[in-house]
């Protein structure tokens, strides 16, 4: 018996000498299907709300406005989440109220009283960060939802003219967001800003600036909107914009230690995540329009004519 014994052990130590099966190098399914799962997600989820968007941009009035309305008054619920500006929930909802009345003040043409209105629930804000720190992060919030929100609201305003404004600051924005992820993947290389983005690298700020550019001439020779030479000038300027804004909403993010700005997009995390580029871009097309620049001018000359 005992030599038994010291046979099987012999044995069961030389089975566990041998090569893993090869079902060891087989690929992991079982992450894999949660992958492929959520990729689904984020195409059905970007499809949703892409089609939301375009039908609401195309019929314009107050759907639009409406539409506009509602994704700024999610997105400072989520800035004020973030910042942890959330109580008291009264003060909080009386902010969104003053947000959601200066968008509706813009859309009828008061736009004084809504940049006035806006510009007093920023300085209230203000005024209780010296009781509450948090709240100076809300009238920050506040500025950074509004203005590019009002931008939008005043271009659509314009009917056909504003309509390619706004087409061509989105389709920059995205195709700056889209060069930029595939061709940093491709090429690599330095980090951008390690820090706050470990993922984004100098290659794929580049060839998200070459995105834009091109998207910015293929617009412009379909559209006829006006010159070349100034809307890629001003494709440049917007794409460095959108990329900026995406910096510093991962840095407002990794200041408070958080990954989303929230979970109401399946698949892409909320509101502020999605828009962050576009709403800086708006917001220099906002005040490029405002200061009547040249430079923006030229781009639509002929469809502001």
């Amino acid at each position: 018996m005992p030599a038994a014994t010291a046979a099987m052990e012999m044995s069961a130590v030389a089975d566990s000498a041998l090569p893993e099966p090869d079902r060891a190098r087989e690929p992991d399914r079982s992450t894999a299907r949660p992958q492929s799962s959520e990729l689904g997600r984020r195409i059905v989820s970007a499809v949703i709300l892409a089609t939301i968007a375009i039908v609401a941009l195309w019929i314009g009035g107050w759907v639009f406005t409406i539409f506009v309305i509602v994704l700024a008054a999610i997105g400072l619920r989520e800035w004020t989440d973030i910042c942890g500006a959330a109580d008291p929930p009264w003060l909080r909802i009386c902010f969104i109220a003053a947000l959601v009345l200066g968008l509706a003040l813009a859309h009828i043409g008061n736009f004084s009283w809504a940049l006035a209105l806006l510009a007093g629930a920023a300085a209230l804000a203000l005024g209780i960060a010296c009781v509450q720190r948090a709240f100076g992060w809300t009238a920050l919030g506040i500025v950074y939802v509004a203005i590019p929100s009002i931008a939008l609201i005043a271009f659509r305003q314009e009917g056909p003219e504003g309509l390619p404004i706004i087409v061509f600051v989105a389709l920059i924005v995205w195709a700056t967001d889209i060069a930029a992820y595939f061709g940093g993947r491709a090429i690599g290389g330095p980090k951008l800003w390690p820090l706050v983005s470990p993922k984004k690298t100098w290659s794929g700020a580049a060839t998200g600036l070459a995105g834009a550019i091109a998207v910015a001439l293929m617009f412009t020779a379909m559209a006829g909107t006006g010159n070349w030479l100034a809307a890629l000038l001003l494709a440049l300027l917007l794409s460095v914009g959108a990329q900026a804004g995406d910096l510093a909403e991962s840095a407002f993010k990794r200041r408070f230690g958080v990954k989303d700005s929230g979970t109401i997009i399946p698949g892409h995390g909320g509101v502020l995540d999605r828009v962050d580029g576009l709403y800086v871009a708006l917001a220099l097309a906002g005040l490029l329009a405002v200061m009547n620049a040249p430079l923006f001018l030229a781009a639509f000359h002929e469809s502001l004519s």
